[in-house]
C-alpha cells in the first residue's frame, strides 16, 4: 500500500476541491416586456413566460 512521502498541505487539499465556481446569470431579453430578465426567473413587473404571475 502506498504511503505519501510528506504530508499534504490544506492549500494543495482545497485546490483539488475546485468543482464550485462563481458563473455568471443567464440574462435573455424578454420581447413582450422589452426587458431583461434572468432565465427561469419572474421578471421585475411580476411576469413570468408572457403571463401575470404576481400582482
Amino acid at each position: 500500500m502506498a504511503v505519501p512521502a510528506r504530508r499534504t498541505s490544506k492549500t494543495k487539499k482545497k485546490l483539488r476541491r475546485t468543482h464550485q465556481k462563481v458563473s455568471r446569470p443567464e440574462i435573455s431579453f424578454d420581447e413582450a416586456m422589452g426587458e431583461y430578465r434572468r432565465s427561469h426567473h419572474v421578471s421585475l413587473k411580476g411576469y413570468y413566460k408572457g403571463k401575470k404571475v404576481i400582482d
